[in-house]
């Protein structure tokens, strides 16, 4: 069977935790090198994976003939850098969310992806497991009716300092960092629209947004809120409301076992929820998707939607000319 050589592009926590194990878990996949500036993070990375080469810089992996596609958990400020070097080298690209820092941005990696004929995906982990399988058989049911008002969060104490979560030079902040989860999660549900406005709300320290959140009003009267922080206890759920029900989603990124609750005018009902290995499952369809010469799971066009959604946010955090803070977008010409 056909196996993809995976590249790492620092050894990050999550690469460290999450990733590296899943590429050796994979059925398609096996690691070939990892790059890393700490002589003791490489010894430690060969120590646990096995790891076959490890590289100084970044730049010698890239010119690793055998590296065929290449993971970047690098801070978000480096995501567009890193992926378009990768990409001109023929590498295919998994990089972690955000995929940049904003949408023009992230529309300079895809079109490089596409001139140079490699996958790019954004590594929305979540998407791969049986939560979110059963949230959309639900919602493709109809058994809710027409979908009304969405809530999810995402949030956690961070108390861990001077991490890159919370540097403004490195792209931090928990908008950036947990946020985008409820924002591609009310898109996922919205089908792809746009919304048409929003307002945002933020605690700002040090430069960069410690606790966020936003309505959103989209096309048809839909209204969604998220809520996304590093500063007070964890919590992590979403709600679909519908004219016909709704739909309660703990844990709503996890891969964990468990259910979601459909709640109609019959009564309340549990669906079960199988565990799910996000993050093996993210890199065998990323490695398939190159063997089989197919689009991934997750595509560009939801990775772009998001971004735009991200820089509607942020212009209204941000907004000084408007009292309201709120950000409508422009009609088209």
């Amino acid at each position: 069977m056909a196996t993809i050589k995976w590249g790492v592009l620092g050894y990050a926590r999550i690469a460290k935790t999450s990733v590296l194990p899943a590429i050796a878990a994979a059925h398609n996949s096996e690691l070939r090198a990892v790059a890393s500036s700490d002589p003791e993070k490489r010894k430690e990375c060969q120590a646990l994976f096995g790891c076959p080469v490890v590289y100084s810089g970044y730049d010698e992996l890239l010119e690793d003939a055998e590296v065929q596609a290449v993971y970047i958990p690098l801070p978000n400020s480096m995501h567009k850098e890193w992926a378009l070097k990768a990409i001109r080298k023929g590498k295919h690209v998994l990089c972690e969310k955000p995929i940049a820092l904003d949408a023009a941005d992230a529309l300079e990696m895809i079109q490089a992806a596409q001139e140079n004929k490699v996958l790019l995906m954004e590594a929305f982990m979540y998407r791969y497991t049986d939560r979110i399988r059963q949230v959309k058989a639900v919602l493709d049911s109809g058994e809710i009716g027409e979908v009304r008002y969405i809530q999810s969060t995402f949030r956690f104490l961070l108390n861990r300092p001077n991490t890159i979560k919370v540097q403004p030079g490195l792209g931090g902040g928990s908008l950036y960092d947990v946020g985008v989860y409820p924002v591609n999660f009310v898109g996922m549900v919205m089908n792809g629209q746009l919304p048409e406005s929003c307002v945002s709300e933020s605690v700002m320290e040090n430069g960069v947004d410690m606790m966020f959140s936003a309505l959103l009003k989209y096309p048809g009267g839909v209204v969604a809120s998220i809520n996304s922080g590093f500063n007070a206890f964890a919590q992590m759920n979403s709600e679909i409301i519908g004219t016909k029900g709704r739909i309660e989603v703990p844990d709503t990124f996890q891969g964990s076992e468990g259910a979601i609750t459909v709640v109609t005018e019959a009564g309340s009902r549990q669906v079960a929820v199988q565990e799910s290995d996000r993050y093996t499952l993210e890199v065998a369809d990323f490695a398939d998707a190159i063997i089989a010469g197919r689009q991934p799971l997750f595509t560009l066009e939801e990775t772009h939607r998001n971004m735009q959604v991200l820089d509607m946010l942020f212009a209204s955090m941000k907004s000084t000319g408007c009292p309201t803070g709120i950000f409508r977008k422009p009609e088209r010409a």
